[in-house]
């Protein structure tokens, strides 16, 4: 039995312990226990838009971790995929501070359209490389070797084909709507973005049994508190 010290040195016991689960390949035994029972889990993903993770996000990722690991002491096969939502204004804004550029057309006008792209890319995938370590070092375990990205051509491909067969089963509509508007952005605004504060509000909030399709009294139950975008 070890010897217990006086003393406790957190970083020395994560340092070890993370030593022991990379050289032991703890992640890829747990991942090659199949199992007929799967847990799908696919993360909501974070911005890039800093090498370093804010606590709530470290704190999120550490509840995600939790659930997945009940499951696979359950004898579930967790599908454990996380990923990093790459794409909007807290990308775009870093790299207009970097550039010292104030609008839209700036970027048309003296860096090029090519240029900037290349810019966001390189830095949003620096960030990534640097937060997914981060999670390791949290002791997360998940699939970092293979984050999804909502950069990557397959992800863009997917998000229209799924566009595309709601406009083929009639789901989709043309509204006209009040929005918020950004003159240094030249972009629409979401709601958060505006108010950049925290307040209490009332929203609805649902729980709905969804039939699984071809089997016999099966369901997923889904909770949401945005109704309104359920088909």
């Amino acid at each position: 039995m070890a010897h217990l010290g006086s003393r406790y040195a957190p970083e020395e016991v994560e340092t070890r312990i993370k030593r022991f689960w990379e050289e032991n390949k703890i992640y890829e035994k747990v991942r090659s226990r199949k199992s007929d029972k799967i847990f799908f889990f696919l993360d909501g993903p974070p911005y890039p838009s800093s090498p370093t993770f804010h606590p709530g996000t470290g704190w999120n990722k550490v509840i995600k971790d939790a659930v997945l690991r009940y499951y696979r002491l359950k004898g579930y096969y967790a599908m454990d995929t996380p990923g990093y939502d790459t794409h909007g204004l807290p990308i775009e804004y870093q790299i207009e501070k970097r550039l010292g550029i104030s609008s839209k057309k700036e970027i048309v006008e003296k860096i090029g359209i090519d240029r900037f792209i290349h810019m966001c890319k390189e830095f949003v995938l620096n960030n990534v490389e640097s937060l997914s370590r981060g999670f390791k070092d949290l002791g997360v375990m998940m699939d970092w070797s293979n984050p999804y990205m909502t950069l990557n051509n397959s992800y863009i491909e997917e998000a229209w084909r799924l566009i595309k067969a709601a406009e083929t089963k009639g789901l989709l509509d043309i509204d006209i709507r009040v929005l918020h508007w950004c003159p240094r952005c030249e972009t629409v605004l979401a709601d958060y973005e505006v108010t950049q504060e925290y307040v209490d509000l009332e929203d609805p909030s649902i729980y709905v049994k969804l039939p699984v399709r071809g089997a016999k009294n099966e369901y997923i139950v889904i909770w949401t508190t945005t109704p309104w975008t359920l088909p």
